[in-house]
């Protein structure tokens, strides 16, 4: 992933998220560290106008966004998503979790710096968590993703005793 591929800008306490590119598990550890960031009174809109593909990672992390918002009483705005990542977020059960809309209502903003990519334990929790939130909003994934939130689990144990 380039740095230029996730733009993240703030205004006013709304963030808006440009996604280009293939976004995948490089594009998640800093939408993860935005989540800690977010407040009650948080807007967020995710533009993905000039995304071209999605992975499991990435839209697991858009799901995470989305239940944190909908405990709240709102919901994730997604900009410009072709009907190829709309089939994607559909497939997995979560597209409802979002507002769909063509156009982005937000305009300016200061760009909030994130990390690039984690580290590897980061990573890999973050996987593990992505990949957790799509089961937990559509129980049909649980199959799914079996193996791949065992093999995260296990690399998140294994890196978390490798760094005492």
């Amino acid at each position: 992933m380039r740095s230029e591929d996730l733009k993240i800008t703030e205004s006013d306490g709304a963030y808006l998220v440009e996604v280009s590119g293939r976004a995948n598990f490089d594009y998640a550890v800093p939408l993860r560290e935005l989540s800690g960031k977010l407040t009650e009174s948080t807007k967020l809109q995710i533009d993905l106008s000039n995304c071209e593909a999605m992975d499991s990672t990435f839209m697991g992390v858009l799901t995470m966004l989305a239940l944190k918002f909908r405990k709240r009483g709102f919901q994730v705005m997604l900009i410009g998503a072709s009907e190829v990542l709309l089939k994607l977020l559909r497939d997995l059960g979560v597209a409802k979790l979002f507002n769909c809309v063509g156009e982005r209502e937000f305009a300016g903003g200061v760009k909030v710096e994130t990390a690039v990519a984690g580290d590897m334990l980061t990573t890999a929790e973050t996987v593990a968590e992505a990949h957790k939130a799509l089961v937990g909003a559509d129980e049909s994934n649980a199959e799914k993703f079996k193996q791949v939130i065992e093999f995260a689990d296990k690399d998140v144990e294994r890196l978390k005793k490798s760094n005492q």
